[in-house]
């Protein structure tokens, strides 16, 4: 079809040069995919260097500890997606024998592995006319086919699906993937898109109907959660810390963060004091307590804000279960918290 050819021929000429398309290796190119997911190519790719580096086979990655993991994961977000990477990581080394699974059915089988993730692999490594579609190839089909339809929808899912299944090249599937999530990437951008040079320009019913900005369509998201965060952290004379592991599902499971009260709404000093937890965290303890941060830090999720409040805790004596505040860096811990720290020592 002409489409895909003009597509495949553009992504011949302005393509990115990126290390996971130097292989064919289903490792590098699943480490790579996940890595991508949620996460732009500019900053990805030097996570992606640090994992092959750090962990060059399957099985390394299989043998590491989920924290070394999830360390090397810091900063990337979404960290169920590095959980996810480790279990997938354990199942090839113990289940296949460190035999990659070599069609899109079998690599569904991996955690953290869902249609788009298993198409891209599956006609990348193995020519398998599976059609990969992620955000950029949504955006694409809906505009040059005029397509109204939510991309967020189920209905939307489904007909995307079978549309890019039919343009696919079934002689180069994986170039064709590639192409068409290329071109979205850096020619139909999600703003200022540049359809003056654009090989598609003519036949594309979004720029013929000047639809460009109002395509793709996506429906509205449910109502964003907020939540008040309130951080301990507790240090003493010896610059010792204390810290705590997340183990409840939900948000940063497994990373590290400070002493936390969460409350209904921003609290102050009087409050704070009041509280049960803080008696319980501060208890046997002489401390002396000021707030860092005098307006809430917002840090934005996907589906709620956090609006966090980082307290100084100064104990007159050595806390017991504490860590050196030089040994902090070892921890994985959420951006919010690693950019405190950051400020925090710059600032001391």
């Amino acid at each position: 079809m002409q489409f895909s050819n003009t597509l495949i021929h553009w992504y011949l000429q302005n393509k990115r040069e990126l290390p996971w398309r130097k292989t064919k290796n289903p490792y590098y190119i699943w480490l790579s995919e996940i890595i991508l997911q949620q996460t732009r190519v500019n900053q990805g790719l030097a996570y992606y260097e640090h994992f092959i580096t750090s962990f060059p086979t399957v099985y390394d990655l299989a043998n590491a500890e989920e924290e070394t993991v999830l360390k090397h994961w810091q900063g990337l977000g979404y960290y169920s997606r590095a959980r996810n990477l480790h279990h997938a990581a354990n199942y090839i080394v113990t289940k296949l024998k460190g035999i990659f699974p070599s069609n899109y059915k079998g690599l569904l089988l991996l955690k953290g592995v869902g249609d788009y993730t298993a198409s891209a692999i599956a006609s990348i490594c193995y020519n398998e006319p599976t059609a990969a579609v992620d955000g950029n190839v949504y955006r694409v089909l809906a505009r040059y086919f005029g397509i109204h339809t939510p991309i967020n929808s189920t209905e939307g899912n489904n007909q995307f699906k079978q549309l890019a299944q039919q343009l696919i090249d079934h002689k180069q599937p994986g170039i064709y993937n590639q192409a068409i999530m290329e071109f979205g990437a850096l020619q139909c951008k999600p703003q200022n898109p540049n359809c003056i040079n654009c090989p598609l320009r003519t036949t594309c019913k979004a720029l013929q109907q000047q639809l460009i900005g109002e395509l793709p369509v996506k429906e509205k998201k449910g109502i964003v959660k907020k939540r008040f965060f309130n951080y301990l952290v507790i240090i003493d004379p010896q610059r010792n810390v204390q810290i705590q592991q997340r183990r409840e599902k939900g948000i940063w499971r497994n990373l590290y963060e400070f002493p936390l009260i969460e409350t209904s709404n921003e609290i102050h000093l009087k409050k704070l004091l009041a509280s049960p937890k803080f008696k319980s965290f501060t208890h046997n303890m002489n401390v002396t307590v000021t707030l860092y941060n005098t307006s809430a830090i917002v840090h934005k999720l996907s589906h709620q804000h956090l609006f966090t409040k980082f307290w100084i805790v100064a104990a007159d004596s050595q806390i017991e279960n504490g860590i050196s505040w030089n040994d902090f860096e070892k921890y994985p811990v959420p951006v919010l918290i690693h950019n405190f720290v950051e400020n925090f020592k710059t600032n001391a």
